[in-house]
């Protein structure tokens, strides 16, 4: 074989003014595949690369009188994307993302009206037992105590851990009242009714036996509770740290270009 015919690529299928070649297919057929399921791989990336090339002449055909336009609005999304990823790795090096306790409660009283509950929560003490289990009456003890008792609350989510189905001790934390609707055969019309009417509840079905206590509740449409928004509000911060920080780069880039006469206005 000559020098030149080494450099040659070979064609494999054409298409309207599309070529294939051999060297675009490099790399298709893993490694040991036999002979057959190679040739069966190979031709069925020519046949989708053929169909390919021909949906893409009719389309660009069509949208020939468009093609003016639709080259804008590819350059106007390379251009978007090009801003985008330099953005993204700016915020990635640059952006502080450490929100303190006191940021949050400044945020959070200057903007209390803007918190306003979707839903019903409640702060919760939730054990389901087995039905046969013979510490009910010791769980219900425990869980409807209404001593404050770090001891006693440490024994219970002990004795929880080793003899409850499932449980959530956890006096400080708000959930939604649908969640705990999800795990406990009751069924209410008028949540919050039931709420102010029941602190305490006893339930069981077929196989399991519930215990319910309600510490507090907080009712939809009113304001909603700092601990319940933490979350929330740290990504508020942090977006407006990332607004903040990408209008400063675009500040002292125009005012960098400015400096140098990069532009002119005609």
């Amino acid at each position: 074989m000559s020098c030149n015919s080494e450099k040659e690529d070979v064609i494999l299928a054409t298409a309207f003014d599309y070529t294939l070649y051999q060297s675009d297919i490099k790399g298709i057929v893993p490694a040991g595949t036999s002979k057959t399921d190679s040739i069966s791989i190979i031709k069925n990336y020519i046949d989708n690369w053929i169909k390919q090339k021909i949906i893409l002449q009719k389309a660009d055909k069509n949208l020939n009188s468009d093609q003016k336009n639709f080259e804008q609005q590819l350059e106007d999304y390379k251009n978007s994307l090009i801003i985008y990823s330099y953005e993204t790795k700016l915020i990635n090096q640059l952006l502080d993302t450490n929100i303190s306790n006191d940021e949050i409660e400044k945020y959070y009283n200057n903007n209390a009206d803007n918190f306003q509950l979707k839903d019903n929560i409640i702060k919760v003490n939730y054990v389901k037992l087995d039905i046969n289990s013979p510490l009910k009456a010791k769980f219900k003890n425990m869980v409807f105590s209404k001593k404050d008792d770090n001891d006693e609350k440490s024994q219970l989510i002990d004795l929880a851990t080793k003899h409850a189905v499932n449980f959530f001790l956890d006096d400080d934390s708000w959930l939604l009242f649908d969640d705990l609707l999800k795990e406990i055969p009751i069924e209410t019309y008028d949540q919050e009714a039931y709420l102010k009417s029941n602190r305490t509840i006893e339930s069981k079905d077929e196989n399991f036996y519930y215990l319910i206590h309600i510490k507090d509740f907080k009712i939809r449409e009113t304001t909603s509770p700092i601990s319940f928004e933490k979350d929330n509000i740290r990504n508020i911060i942090i977006n407006k740290r990332k607004l903040e920080l990408i209008e400063k780069m675009q500040k002292e880039a125009y005012d960098q270009a400015v400096k140098n006469n990069d532009f002119k206005i005609y």
